[in-house]
């Protein structure tokens, strides 16, 4: 098996991710598109809850890679970073494909790859269970709403069936499990909003 190991480059692409991605978010959150304390403060909140579940849902996917003995690196896309920023401007939404975990290194049947997949938004469904019961204390009620709605929506969005998206595999190994996940992310999800 494979080591886990994250070398400079991949680092830096994640960190350009989590921040491009973050500032993309706080823009929607905040509703405003020019620096402001108001929009710095949302940049921070989002970094804190998005940030975390957007890197561990990217390493979950390497992780169980390398527990089936291949070798997976995270890289960012430029293009996807560029539409997130453009759209949370111009459209108050954010499109959050800052990139992916690259997988190669041996043979993946559907079911490997469909549990691989599966790893990253139910690492988010894991988060939104964390940050829940913050929403309970009043100085951290804000950081939990947001760490909910924002890995719900992480791991909802990556579980739409349109490839390279992660259900696309997902549903291409098992409709059911495909089924469960996508209404474990999306039904809360709907609740908050």
């Amino acid at each position: 098996m494979s080591e886990f190991k994250i070398d400079s480059n991949e680092a830096l692409n994640i960190i350009i991710s989590v921040l491009v991605i973050s500032f993309a978010f706080a823009i929607v959150f905040s509703g405003v598109s020019t620096l402001s304390i108001k929009l710095a403060y949302a940049f921070l909140l989002i970094l804190i809850t998005v940030g975390l579940g957007f890197i561990l849902h990217e390493m979950a996917h390497k992780y169980v890679a390398i527990k089936y003995g291949l070798q997976a690196k995270y890289v960012m896309w430029t293009l996807g970073l560029l539409l997130a920023i453009i759209m949370a401007v111009l459209l108050g939404f954010v499109f959050a494909a800052p990139g992916a975990t690259y997988i190669w290194g041996g043979n993946v049947n559907t079911e490997e790859n469909g549990k691989i997949s599966l790893a990253g938004p139910l690492t988010n469904l894991a988060l939104a269970i964390v940050f829940a019961p913050l929403i309970f204390i009043p100085a951290l009620s804000e950081v939990g709403l947001v760490g909910v709605q924002v890995n719900l929506f992480l791991g909802a969005f990556n579980m739409i069936p349109i490839f390279p998206l992660d259900g696309s595999k997902v549903l291409a190994w098992d409709w059911r499990i495909w089924l469960v996940s996508i209404i474990a992310l999306a039904a809360p999800l709907v609740i908050l909003l």
